[in-house]
């Protein structure tokens, strides 16, 4: 980890979140499932079977549950930073922070992590320290919560504060933004890096059973600067009626945004196949497609 860098999360205050949210989590796991599945159907496209699995964030072992054997007869290890979350894992299991990794220098083929990666303060260290574990052509499959997740609760949280208190504090934890993913993937040296995201819309009758349900997710806002008391009642229920004037359906029910990033990344090693040079394509674009090709900027005639 970079002592330089600043502290955005408070790694004890999520530990604790989720040692509470440990044994009621069934009821509250959908989130974490629907990671899962995104994290299973990219292992279908590969063919590499993988001796040596590493779960971090593992969550009470959902995603081995959602592999279903895809990753072949794999040793397969669960790490948390809450043993709360480990207790229910059907797997070795070790107490680990994904900041500073336990591991040796290529321990493991394949690494996962699902909707856990969006809590660590250096992320690209985090990512390094990940492919340090991997051996040579071995895999990084993490999927963790994007920029554009709870943005209705960031807002009206935000204009409630302001207009019941004449101020705000952070209320929603920072996310990392999709476009900088793939980029922090190449930064930490993995070869091929890929990077998408799928928007997720979920309904809640209300803000306050959004806002129930993220604590039973062990997702509540752990960032270091948020207030260190509890919301103040008149602010909560004034930001419930803003989030039902602003984004209530027809039916009365509330949406709720969640961006989960997928991240796919390689370990380089010899042999392994490259992304093609800009300009060294074999075919033209403009041959596939039937088309004439023309200078940028240039317009086709009308006809």
């Amino acid at each position: 980890m970079d002592q330089g860098l600043p502290t955005v999360f408070d790694r004890r205050a999520l530990r604790r979140q989720r040692t509470r949210a440990a044994a009621g989590f069934a009821r509250h796991d959908f989130l974490v499932r629907a990671g899962a599945e995104r994290l299973a159907d990219r292992l279908d496209d590969m063919k590499p079977r993988f001796a040596r699995v590493l779960e971090l964030g593992a969550h009470g072992g959902i995603l081995r549950d959602s592999l279903a054997g895809r990753a072949g007869e794999a040793l397969h290890v669960a790490a948390d930073l809450a043993p709360a979350m480990l207790a229910r894992a059907q797997m070795p299991v070790v107490v680990a922070d994904e900041e500073a990794l336990p591991f040796a220098t290529a321990s493991f083929d394949l690494v996962l992590s699902n909707l856990s990666l969006h809590w660590v303060n250096d992320l690209p260290g985090a990512l390094v320290q990940i492919r340090r574990i991997l051996r040579p052509d071995g895999l990084l499959l993490a999927s963790l919560l994007g920029g554009r997740t709870l943005e209705e609760l960031r807002l009206c949280l935000l204009e409630a504060e302001s207009e019941v208190a004449g101020g705000a504090s952070p209320r929603v934890s920072p996310f990392v933004d999709t476009r900088d993913a793939g980029a922090l993937l190449q930064r930490a040296g993995f070869a091929l890096p890929v990077a998408d995201a799928d928007l997720l819309t979920v309904t809640y009758p209300d803000a306050l059973a959004l806002m129930r349900d993220l604590r039973g997710m062990g997702e509540a806002n752990a960032a270091t600067a948020r207030p260190r008391r509890f919301t103040r009642r008149d602010i909560l229920v004034r930001a419930a009626a803003i989030y039902g004037d602003r984004f209530a359906g027809p039916d009365g029910r509330i949406h709720a945004s969640f961006e989960i990033v997928t991240l796919t990344g390689w370990a380089p090693a010899p042999g392994q196949p490259k992304p093609l040079r800009p300009g060294s394509a074999a075919a033209r674009l403009a041959d596939a497609l039937g088309a004439e090709e023309r200078p940028a900027g240039d317009k086709a005639p009308h006809g």
